[in-house]
C-alpha cells in the first residue's frame, strides 16, 4: 500500500472534484495521505479533510513564501491547531529564496521559531528548502530537532547522507521521473531505502508521463516504479519499505 507523505489536497485545483476523487484513494492502492499546511488557512483546512476522511492526516505550518505577514499570534494559532490528534507534524516549513524579492532575514526568523515550536512538542517537521540548502541544513542541525523530512528533495547526494545522520528522512516525488533529475537520481543511488519517503506535492510537479498536469496520489505509482528500477528491487518492496517510513515519522499504526 501506498503513503503520500505530502499533498495539498485543500488546493483550489481540486475544489471541484476533490470528494470523488479522494473517495477512491483506497481503491487505487493509496493507504494513508499526509495533507501538508503551508499557511494558517491550509492547516485548518488539512485538519477538517482528516475530519472528513480516516486516511488523510496532516501537518500545521506556514511555508517560508508565506511569512512575509506571520506574527506571534499566527505561530500561537499553529501552536493550537497543532494539538489536533490527527496533527503529525509542523510543516511545511523552511527557506525558500527562488525568488530575488523574499525577505531572507524573516524567513530565517520564522524557520527558527517554528523549529523551536516543534521541539517544545517533540513533533517532526516538514522541511522545504529551495536555493537555500546549506543555510537550510545549518539552521536545522543548530535547531536540535532529529525528526522530520526533507520534502522535495534536490540537494546534493552527500547532503542527503548528512541529514540522515541528523535522523531525517528524504522526500522523492515525481521529479525523480523528469530527464534533468541526475542529481535526484544520484540522491535515491546513495541513500538507503529505508530512509526515502515517498511523495506528490499535489498538485504540483507531475510525474512523467503526466508532466504538466494535475498531479494527485494515485500518480505515486510512477515515482515508486523510478525508484525501483535504480535500487533494481521489487516495486511493492518500494511501496511496503517507503510507507512503514512514513507511519514511522507520524507515529501511525
Amino acid at each position: 500500500m501506498i503513503f503520500d507523505s505530502h499533498a495539498h489536497y485543500d488546493d483550489k485545483q481540486f475544489d471541484k472534484d476533490r470528494d470523488e476523487l479522494l473517495s477512491s484513494m483506497k481503491y487505487n492502492g493509496v493507504e494513508f495521505i499526509l495533507n501538508s499546511g503551508e499557511s494558517l488557512k491550509a492547516s485548518k483546512a488539512g485538519i477538517e479533510l482528516g475530519k472528513k476522511y480516516d486516511f488523510i492526516y496532516s501537518a500545521v505550518g506556514i511555508h517560508p513564501n508565506n511569512t512575509k505577514n506571520m506574527s506571534d499570534n499566527i505561530l500561537n494559532e499553529i501552536k493550537k491547531l497543532a494539538y489536533n490528534e490527527k496533527v503529525r507534524a509542523i510543516g511545511e516549513i523552511g527557506l525558500d529564496y527562488h525568488y530575488d524579492n523574499q525577505d531572507k532575514k524573516k524567513q530565517q526568523y520564522w524557520f527558527k521559531k517554528q523549529l523551536e515550536l516543534a521541539k517544545e512538542l517533540s513533533m517532526p517537521v516538514i522541511i522545504h528548502s529551495r536555493d537555500a540548502a546549506q543555510e537550510c541544513f545549518d539552521i536545522i542541525k543548530q535547531s536540535g530537532v532529529k525528526k522530520g523530512i526533507i520534502h522535495c528533495y534536490s540537494g546534493s547526494a552527500q547532503m542527503a547522507l548528512d541529514y540522515i545522520k541528523l535522523g531525517y528522512y528524504i522526500g522523492i516525488g515525481g521529479v525523480i521521473t523528469y530527464t534533468n533529475a541526475k542529481k535526484t537520481v544520484e540522491t535515491v543511488e546513495a541513500i538507503p531505502i529505508d530512509k526515502i519517503v515517498l511523495e506528490t506535492d499535489c498538485p504540483y510537479l507531475a510525474p512523467v508521463p503526466n508532466r504538466g498536469k494535475r498531479n494527485d496520489s494515485t500518480m505515486i505509482k510512477y515515482t515508486a516504479q523510478k525508484i525501483a528500477q535504480i535500487k533494481q528491487i521489487a516495486l511493492n518492496k518500494v511501496y511496503d519499505i517507503t510507507s512503514q517510513n512514513a507511519k514511522d515519522i507520524f507515529l501511525i499504526k
